[in-house]
């Protein structure tokens, strides 16, 4: 398997690794307009990866996509648990059917923490899908208590 850092170059594939991981967390069909997500998708990549605020990692067998994981940054205001305010968010874990439960989710999470930590962040965070949460719960992650978000019923 070839792990490697995604570029500029990588936008198209990166697009649609995020329409595919979309798709199967909210179980959408292949019917199910995205186009709006895809066009936003590409904006965001373009500049996330030029201004360095993301870092993705795309995995290959040979001329076979196989995987792909991403990590945003941002920053919020400092903490006493985070006096910087640096953030990551892990974002976009996906590997094909054929190629799981072979390490490879575990293998890009841990590229991506690595990343974030040798930028000198320590407030990692994730959302995790059933199916991705025992991958999660095994590289150490916690499930959070006191976060929550405002429902887009809300007023």
């Amino acid at each position: 398997m070839d792990f490697r850092k995604a570029t500029l170059e990588d936008i198209d594939m990166l697009v649609t690794t995020r329409i595919e991981v979309l798709r199967a967390a909210n179980g959408l069909d292949a019917g199910v307009d995205m186009s709006e997500v895809e066009k936003e998708s590409r904006e965001y990549y373009s500049r996330a990866l030029t201004d360095n605020t993301h870092t993705a990692y795309l995995v290959s067998d040979g001329d076979t996509f196989v995987g792909a994981g991403g990590v945003s940054y941002f920053k919020v205001m400092p903490t006493y648990h985070n006096p910087s305010g640096e953030k990551a968010y892990i974002m976009n874990m996906y590997t094909a059917p054929a190629y799981r439960r072979q390490g490879i989710a575990y293998k890009t999470l841990d590229l991506l923490v690595k990343n974030a930590k040798s930028r000198g962040i320590t407030a990692i965070s994730l959302e995790a899908t059933d199916m991705g949460r025992p991958l999660y719960e095994k590289y150490g992650f916690v499930k959070m208590n006191n976060e929550m978000e405002l429902s887009g019923d809300a007023k």
